[in-house]
């Protein structure tokens, strides 16, 4: 069995019964970073699986094959990131993808999320949402990626570095004019914030400086009365779409 398991995202009392049973049973464990997984199980006095791997954006070819084999053999194999779900910006559906294609059993653990818990803190509608993983970082990229949804009615959930959220608010801004916003930052932490607003407001107040922090931001969808008068809203283009079953 592959076990997806999901980790804190901050708050390490997040992390679930189930899911440290998994990591106490497992004797493969595949984790983004090694060190820091290895403090999480410290953290939680459980002993070091007789097998860990490094399975990262950069060995994801690699290492899935490594993974594969483990779970061919008849090895349970659990996959974690350094926070939050597997596969949701982080590897992991590529690994899904190829186990299932093999008929190679697959279960996940949910646990905390910071798609989620930006969404329901936002205030903003939870019916119908997308989440769009990292913006862009080039300025024409980034103001195409928010003008593609201009006319869509759900809520957009996204990731942004502390580096880069004035930038960001300041593009879509201009792309999606007076939209109500939130800017979610180190959710279950003890300095946990959100800052709600319209987007030009948002972008004024974090036009300077680098906020600390880990940045999740929360816009509203196109108002019905502006879509009614724009015509038909694009088809969407990114690849993780989701309503209220969406993970992380």
């Amino acid at each position: 069995m592959l076990y997806l398991v999901a980790t804190p995202i901050g708050n390490l009392g997040d992390m679930t019964p189930r899911a440290l049973d998994i990591l106490r049973a497992v004797p493969v464990l595949a984790c983004e970073d090694t060190r820091r997984t290895r403090q999480l199980l410290t953290h939680f006095g459980i002993p070091h699986p007789a097998r860990m791997l490094s399975y990262h954006e950069g060995n994801e070819d690699y290492a899935g094959e490594q993974i594969l084999t483990e779970l061919r053999a008849g090895r349970d194999v659990a996959l974690c990131s350094d926070a939050g779900y597997p596969g949701i910006s982080d590897p992991g559906f590529r690994l899904v993808r190829a186990a299932a294609a093999e008929g190679l059993a697959v279960t996940c653990l949910p646990g905390a999320s910071a798609v989620l818990c930006a969404l329901v803190l936002s205030g903003l509608p939870t019916s119908s949402w997308t989440f769009l993983g990292f913006p862009p970082r080039k300025p024409g990229a980034l103001l195409r990626f928010f003008t593609a949804e201009r006319l869509a009615p759900h809520t957009l959930v996204f990731y942004e570095s502390p580096y880069r959220v004035g930038k960001t608010l300041a593009a879509a801004a201009e792309a999606l004019g007076e939209r109500p916003a939130a800017v979610c930052a180190e959710l279950t932490k003890l300095h946990e914030r959100v800052d709600r607003g319209t987007l030009p407001e948002l972008a004024a107040r974090y036009a300077s400086g680098t906020p600390k922090g880990e940045f999740v931001i929360v816009i509203g969808g196109c108002p019905r009365a502006e879509r009614s008068g724009g015509g038909e809203a694009a088809p969407h283009s990114q690849q993780p779409h989701g309503g209220s079953a969406s993970a992380e």
